[in-house]
């Protein structure tokens, strides 16, 4: 491991890693609007200049590689000269519209801006205009005149999604980032990483535009539950001291929207297009009203009729939800006689033309937690099969199931957060949480167990499946 002094202070680095991978890995920052740790180097900004100790002039670091006894400097005067020029260069023509870009409070522009120049742009001159609201896809629009070209995006498609969905078109000052013509963009599911990637406001999310100002959002980690991977991600909504009261108050309980949240032993800093659409699936309408015989009851009395039917059953099947978390699942276990038997379901099922397995993230499998619900419960439900001829009650968790096959005769107790017809038809219905609504943790494919945290309160209506598994086995006296 070669020894380097950064602004005189020795540093143990890799013999593989540039000046700016050593520094950054020490704590030391230097900053950078095209170089990332999961791209190739491009050296399109300039802005990470540093001064090597005996150099009049500066170079970049992401492109420097380390040697023994290598001594830069981050902060000398030539390179704030430097980086203070660069950065007049890249608002000369950019446009000072941060009070409606999106990008606002979250901008490396605006942060380099702050701390490396802090000067008014030099230029009498009116800013050249190009294009606005460029769309390069059914989910992403380009602003060029705030794109500062740094070619991350394009390099994005190229090294890791593999579309080629994007390039860079003319040369010069007229140089525009377009995508393909063969619509390779709307094709890629991993498009919208190029969103996160862009240091500034030229990607635009069209779900999220003009939706939220980042300010009054606070991200919550969290496990996306759209396939077997389980990726980690952040859930961005509303901060309680910027509540809305006078306005829509619904917004206080929205999700504004779904990012990676890194983690190198699931999904590194990605994440797919369907996880951050996860809001439709948690937004759907809630069922709120506990149910007995198809009319409305207090959810305790609910719970307690569940209790008393599974108590009196002779041979009881229950549907186990592949998308509880291991608490939930453990606490199933805990509850349930030795007289029940149990499968495993499948909550979501693939949808045609849905994509399966691939070389990147996306799973086949589209429910979070089958590894944890599987281990506890090795009977797995195909969905054709037909159950116990014999059972007298049959318990659901979760979606996915057809009510259809339930055996005629037999109680019907469900469990769920959604409303459907089941919820008339059982004999007891429970509405229980969503996964915003509690915290948790989820097992992926490779057995890798992430944790996810509330983002909601519960509403008072609802129970939590743990809550209510727990309650039916003190009924039963089966051991807690």
């Amino acid at each position: 491991m070669p020894e380097i002094f950064i602004d005189g202070k020795p540093v143990r680095a890799e013999r593989d890693q540039t000046v700016i991978e050593a520094a950054r890995a020490n704590g030391i920052e230097i900053p950078a609007f095209c170089w990332h740790p999961a791209l190739s180097i491009a050296g399109n900004c300039r802005v990470c200049a540093v001064q090597v100790e005996g150099r009049s002039w500066v170079e970049i670091a992401c492109n420097m590689p380390v040697s023994e006894g290598l001594r830069v400097l981050t902060d000398s005067d030539a390179v704030r000269k430097y980086r203070k020029s660069i950065l007049q260069l890249m608002t000369l023509n950019h446009p000072v519209d941060c009070g409606i870009c999106d990008k606002a409070g979250e901008c490396m522009l605006q942060d380099y801006h702050y701390a490396h120049n802090g000067e008014k742009s030099m230029s009498r001159d009116p800013k050249v205009r190009s294009t606005k609201f460029h769309p390069l896809s059914e989910r992403i629009v380009l602003d060029n005149e705030r794109c500062i070209l740094c070619s991350r995006c394009v390099r994005f498609t190229r090294e890791i999604s593999k579309s080629n969905a994007l390039g860079i078109v003319r040369r010069g000052d007229t140089s525009l980032v377009r995508a393909s013509e063969d619509g390779a963009l709307d094709a890629d599911p991993y498009s919208d990483n190029v969103v996160d990637l862009c240091p500034v406001g030229a990607l635009l999310s069209r779900p999220f535009l003009y939706q939220a100002r980042v300010w009054y959002l606070k991200p919550t980690p969290s496990v996306c539950p759209s396939c077997a991977r389980g990726c980690t991600v952040n859930i961005w909504h509303r901060k309680a001291e910027w509540k809305l009261n006078a306005l829509d108050s619904h917004k206080n309980v929205k999700i504004e929207r779904v990012t990676p949240l890194e983690n190198p032993e699931v999904n590194g800093p990605w994440m797919c297009n369907k996880g951050r659409d996860v809001a439709a699936v948690f937004e759907r309408p809630r069922a709120l009203q506990a149910m007995e015989c198809g009319q409305p009851v207090d959810l305790d009395a609910a719970i307690e009729a569940a209790s008393r039917l599974l108590a009196a059953s002779v041979r009881p099947v229950v549907l186990v939800s592949t998308w509880g978390s291991n608490e939930e699942l453990a606490a199933l276990k805990r509850a349930l006689p030795a007289r029940c038997t149990t499968f495993v379901k499948s909550d979501c099922v693939r949808q045609p033309g849905e994509r399966g397995d691939d070389d990147f993230l996306i799973r086949a499998d589209k429910n979070p937690n089958r590894a944890t619900a599987c281990a506890l419960f090795p009977l797995v439900d195909d969905g054709h099969g037909p159950f116990i001829a014999d059972t007298d009650v049959v318990l659901v968790w979760g979606e996915g199931f057809d009510f259809a096959r339930v055996p005629a005769g037999a109680k019907l107790i469900v469990l769920d957060a959604y409303a459907r017809s089941a919820d008339v038809r059982a004999d007891v219905f429970i509405p229980v949480s969503i996964q915003t609504e509690r915290s948790g943790h989820y097992t992926n494919f490779q057995g890798v167990v992430s944790a996810f945290s509330a983002c909601f309160p519960r509403p008072s209506a609802v129970a939590d499946a743990e809550a209510v598994f727990a309650a039916i086995a003190v009924t039963e006296g089966a051991p807690a």
